[in-house]
């Protein structure tokens, strides 16, 4: 390999050797990486700053024409460090044996993308993702079923519309998203790359490059457990939060129980390209979807969506496109973003927060939940600091309304006014789970009417019309049977791990002829 190749091949963080220390790189690659990394994060402080810097510059009098010859010598010298310092890191790998054997196995990878061997040989090493093959690439994505939204233009909003777009696409979204950030994922990298190596070497994992329909190149990593039980004929599609990562996810939890996994990582985030506006996390989610029916041999039915917090808006939006889906269970997730967003923002500041959520960020799951029909559980952390708009006020837990919202939906008859107020009232302390006498009659008139009512005694097509003629009380015992079969609660804060017992296959109604009262 030539060393003009040195230059800029992939750093090289790991070689899956069966030991457990990271790759050791000689003097002149670790001074001249050294030296880029400062000039890198230089570049990105000065980016993030550039409307601070360009007036610091301009009340200093360096942006005139006499300026042009100081500028010209400080670009000229920042340009003949960067390249000492990759002509050091290229030396330094050029000479180093552990470099040069995955440098041509990486080589060898891209000139035989479709051999397996090739791509199991490059599985040996953790590098810089950005090289790595792709492994699958989207043909054609699904079509959507997207809100039309009439957005009248006053030319009194201009400045508004103006500051949101700005801010958005400024530190708006890396605020929404603060796993994008490049800065924080270099804090985080060692974890990161802990993480990843335990799915490897313990679980035996497999890392996928997934090419969107837009261009953006994804981090995926499968673990496959269809030999080891019978829980691992079921995939289970990971969707991480706003500062989530498939290495230090949810992920744990279905491995925990011997599931199939599906990790990925959203736009933006570690080894994924892009940004996770919701276009292209919308993409993303729809290409490692393809991914997982197309090559890894997943039928949808035996798939369930698992996305925790933000990841609930991406678990919601593979399940609206795909609807055939085993289930989804969505941990400490919203109704809506922007109920979250604006408790948290200047009262003056709220007509900006609303237009650059709606144009821009519009995470609105109760859109999507009722696009989907098959079953749902939700998990509620009973302790959430950042789900509920008001600190210490379960009944202001933002997944209360979502679950409201699509019992309403699912269940019209039942969610009446009084209802929706019983629901509210149960909803602000922690639910009981204990089995209440009525829990046998509520099942079998669903699963009776259903019966009756043809669907095939399923319950795959909502709204269901049942309780028209329900009293007010049947209704109270209707809608707490329904709001016990679809929650969890969970005595925790936001971030903590969801402890295996919690993770359940979600409730549906069963059909007749596979069920037996006991």
């Amino acid at each position: 390999m030539s060393f003009y190749k040195y230059l800029f091949s992939p750093k090289l963080f790991k070689e899956y050797d069966g030991s457990k220390d990271v790759y050791e790189p000689g003097a002149l690659e670790k001074y001249g990486d050294q030296l880029l990394a400062a000039l890198n994060l230089m570049w990105s402080f000065g980016y993030y700053t550039s409307p601070l810097l360009i007036t610091f510059l301009y009340r200093r009098g360096y942006l005139v024409a006499d300026s042009v010859g100081t500028l010209a010598k400080f670009t000229t010298g920042i340009g003949l460090l960067v390249a000492v310092s990759l002509c050091m890191r290229g030396l330094g790998r050029s000479m180093n044996v552990v470099y040069v054997r995955f440098a041509e196995c990486l080589e060898n990878a891209k000139r035989h993308d479709r051999v397996p061997e090739s791509k199991n040989q490059i599985r040996r090493y953790d590098f810089d993702f950005k090289h790595w093959p792709v492994d699958f690439t989207v043909t054609s994505s699904v079509q959507r079923a997207q809100v039309s939204r009439n957005k009248p233009f006053w030319i009194s909003s201009l400045p508004c519309q103006i500051a949101a777009y700005l801010a958005i696409h400024t530190f708006g979204i890396r605020m929404i998203y603060p796993g994008s950030v490049k800065l924080l994922q270099h804090y985080i990298q060692p974890m990161l790359l802990q993480g990843r190596t335990k799915l490897m070497t313990e679980e035996r994992g497999k890392r996928n490059k997934v090419k969107t329909s837009d261009g953006n190149e994804i981090d995926t990593v499968f673990i496959d457990n269809r030999n080891k039980s019978s829980n691992g004929r079921t995939l289970v599609f990971c969707s991480e939060g706003n500062a989530g990562f498939y290495e230090i996810g949810i992920m744990s939890t279905p491995i925990d129980l011997q599931y199939s996994v599906l990790g990925w990582n959203h736009p933006g985030f570690a080894g994924s390209s892009g940004s996770p506006y919701p276009d292209q996390d919308q993409n993303a989610v729809d290409a490692v979807m393809q991914f997982a029916i197309t090559d890894l041999g997943f039928t949808p039915d035996n798939i369930i969506l698992y996305g925790w917090s933000i990841g609930g808006y991406s678990t919601l939006y593979a399940a609206s496109q795909y609807p055939d889906v085993k289930g989804v269970v969505l941990d400490a997730t919203f109704d809506d973003v922007l109920q979250l967003a604006i408790p948290r923002m200047p009262e003056g500041l709220s007509n900006i927060v609303k237009i650059a959520i709606r144009d821009y960020v519009n995470l609105n799951n109760t859109e999507l939940i009722s696009q989907y029909n098959g079953p749902v559980m939700l998990i509620r952390r009973t302790e959430d600091e950042i789900i509920c708009s008001e600190d210490n006020n379960l009944a202001t837990n933002r997944g209360n309304f979502l679950l409201i919202h699509m019992l309403k939906f699912r269940f019209p008859n039942i969610f009446k006014a009084d209802q929706e107020n019983l629901a509210k009232d149960i909803l602000g302390k922690p639910i009981e789970f204990m089995r209440d006498d009525s829990d046998e009659l509520c099942l079998s008139l669903l699963m009776s009417y259903l019966t009756d009512n043809g669907n095939n005694g399923t319950s795959r097509s909502y709204p269901i019309e049942i309780g028209a003629e329900y009293s007010s009380e049947q209704r109270d015992s209707m809608a707490k049977f329904l709001l016990r079969k679809h929650l969890q609660d969970f005595k925790s804060t936001h971030c903590t791990p969801l402890p295996a017992e919690y993770f359940k296959s979600p409730w549906e109604i069963p059909n007749d002829t596979d069920f037996v009262f006991t």
